[in-house]
């Protein structure tokens, strides 16, 4: 029988971490967060069946978000 994946609090990140991430990536120039961006985007591909954990889904996230923003 299969089994759920173990998901651990430290993969997730909290209210808290979020809303840091979200402060420290406003202060970013453009070309800066475009480069956090590109480097969150590299650690969210999928390579060789490995799926990406949340906590890096949710920078990626956040950094499209302020780049969204920013246009």
């Amino acid at each position: 029988m299969a089994r759920r994946p173990d998901i651990r609090s430290d993969e997730i990140m909290s209210p808290d971490d979020l809303n840091q991430l979200r402060t420290s990536l406003s202060r970013l120039s453009r070309s800066a967060a475009l480069q956090a961006y590109h480097t969150a985007y590299a650690r969210c591909r999928m390579v060789n069946d490995r799926v990406p954990s949340a906590r890096s889904i949710q920078e990626l996230v956040q950094v499209w978000k302020q780049l969204w923003k920013r246009r």
